[in-house]
């Protein structure tokens, strides 16, 4: 009688260790953020559609200069439609706002409107424009903003590190879309947070 009283213990004990285990996990799972040197590493891995593919440069080649993880907001406002009557809004784009991590998991700068990117504490800066026509691919994550392909910005001088850019991607995208559900007034803001992968490269002289 003991010793079935005494299986039966160790049965419950053991499945209640079991449950505690497995809602650990769960809870890990769901709250696990990993440091920015691992979304960097793992962005390594991503193959890159063609439409924001970089050119071969041939024969030279390019070099990848600095690569960032963006964490931050994308920033919307409410524009009344054209035409609508009596008067509809949509969201329109207004401008990034990131602070951007390296492969050492150390805040080095920021990102934001023109689009910009400013390392801190140094005179390392870019600002960046589309092609004509724009080179896009859909993010993977459908909340995700689009891939892009962007060029330095005519006009505007980059600096330090980012002195011979020639291209600027963002991969890895993942949220910072405009609400789905429409404003109803002209005085709506709304900040919608993402994550990105920002690739810095030069030509090959």
């Amino acid at each position: 009688m003991n010793k079935k009283r005494d299986s039966y213990m160790k049965f419950i004990l053991l499945s209640a260790l079991l449950a505690t285990a497995m809602l650990a996990c769960k809870k890990d799972k769901e709250t696990d953020t990993h440091p920015p040197a691992w979304y960097i590493a793992e962005s390594e891995q991503l193959v890159i559609p063609a439409a924001i593919e970089l050119p071969d440069n041939l024969p030279k080649g390019n070099t990848r200069v600095a690569t960032y993880y963006a964490e931050g907001v994308q920033k919307y406002k409410a524009q009344q439609k054209a035409g609508s009557d009596p008067a509809t809004y949509e969201w329109v784009f207004v401008a990034p706002e990131a602070v951007l991590y390296d492969i050492t998991n150390a805040r080095v700068g920021t990102h934001s409107a023109g689009p910009s990117w400013q390392l801190t504490g140094v005179t390392d800066s870019i600002y960046g424009q589309a092609f004509t026509p724009a080179k896009t691919a859909a993010s993977p994550d459908p909340a995700g903003i689009d891939w892009l392909l962007l060029m330095p910005k005519t006009g505007k001088v980059a600096t330090g590190i980012f002195a011979n850019v020639a291209y600027i991607q963002r991969i890895a995208t993942t949220g910072g879309k405009a609400p789905a559900q429409l404003p109803v007034n002209a005085g709506e803001t709304t900040n919608v947070a993402y994550t990105a992968i920002y690739r810095f490269t030069k030509k090959n002289p």
